[in-house]
């Protein structure tokens, strides 16, 4: 008979079980890993961009430097709302700041909703490369923020330009500096926190 017969069983090899259950915890291991990773990678590309700079992003620091150089820079304030039905102005489009010294910023947030509503600023710098110098003090945009119905915040912002920012070849020529926020829903539902970008 011939190994195809249907009135004769096919044989599996020895241990050809055991080898299929490893390929499928193998299987579910990875899918576990890369489902792991995929939750992983905004917080972790966050924290990568504050520390670097990278992309723009603003780096918290605890406080100024006691070096203030005599150059000056101009910080101009973009500010911009997805998704929500907000107006968000800066109090001033523009400052005049040496390197070094600490700057204060206000922007003024009104929710035009009949409810209130939640959202988070995301920020970054522009030119890109100023993203290592420039540090954040205080900022909105570190927390959530809840606006009643028709009500109105005003947001301070402390920051500085490092003096380093000065000394980098990359940078040192920059005159012009753009911090520009967008201010994001924050959907809260059944306790868990969901930021959306669209």
């Amino acid at each position: 008979m011939s190994p195809s017969s249907p009135d004769q069983p096919t044989r599996r090899p020895a241990g050809s079980g055991a080898r299929n259950r490893r390929l499928a915890l193998v299987c579910v291991a990875v899918l576990a890993a890369m489902t792991g990773a995929a939750y992983a990678a905004v917080p972790l590309y966050r924290a990568f961009c504050q520390a670097t700079g990278f992309a723009g992003t603003v780096s918290r620091a605890p406080a100024a430097p006691g070096l203030v150089l005599e150059r000056r820079l101009i910080v101009r304030f973009d500010t911009n709302v997805r998704g929500l039905p907000w107006r968000f102005t800066p109090d001033e489009r523009r400052q005049s700041l040496r390197i070094g010294e600490t700057g204060l910023a206000f922007f003024t947030v009104t929710n035009n909703a009949d409810r209130p509503l939640t959202g988070r600023a995301a920020y970054n710098i522009s030119p890109d490369l100023a993203g290592a110098y420039f540090h954040k003090i205080k900022c909105f945009c570190f927390d959530d923020q809840t606006i009643q119905a028709h009500a109105t915040m005003r947001f301070p912002v402390v920051y500085f330009v490092d003096p380093k920012f000065a000394a980098d070849p990359d940078t040192r020529d920059d005159q012009d500096l753009t911090l520009s926020y967008t201010f994001y829903p924050v959907l809260k539902t059944d306790n868990k926190v969901e930021q959306t970008r669209g």
